[in-house]
């Protein structure tokens, strides 16, 4: 199998080229149409995650985009140039004192589509991982 990665420079625009990576992923591997609506939004809200926050916005640092399959897993890594995050302690975007604030959102919804999150790299990498075949 031919390694499935893309680089991007962090322009939002390029999320429709994500899109169609994540499309072309699909038609190569044929991997489940079940998940295949959790995959697209879970990796681009990354992908977004990585643009606006990670690299903030500066077309000059890249975002990086890999896919990896198995038996088991559809695996992506999703990484910017930017600084990192603590990722250890975000708030509840559900929890009554956050519900109107704009933001948090992104990675509560990352973890609610994904079967696993796992962040690394002082938080400027995540890898999201989806369960195929059970």
């Amino acid at each position: 199998m031919k390694p499935f990665k893309l680089k991007i420079p962090s322009i939002t625009d390029n999320l429709r080229i994500v899109e169609s990576f994540i499309d072309q992923a699909r038609d190569e591997l044929s991997f489940n149409d079940d998940i295949y609506g959790n995959i697209m939004i879970a990796v681009t809200e990354s992908v977004n995650n990585a643009i606006i926050h990670g690299n903030q916005n500066n077309k000059e640092k890249n975002v990086h985009i890999s896919l990896s399959i198995d038996d088991h897993n559809i695996a992506f890594v999703i990484e910017d140039e930017g600084s990192g995050f603590d990722f250890s302690d975000l708030p509840d975007p559900t929890a009554p004192e956050n519900i109107d604030k704009p933001g948090g959102r992104g990675i509560f919804l990352i973890r609610n589509l994904a079967d696993e999150v796992h962040f690394h790299e002082g938080g400027n990498k995540v890898e999201i991982v989806f369960y195929i075949n059970g």
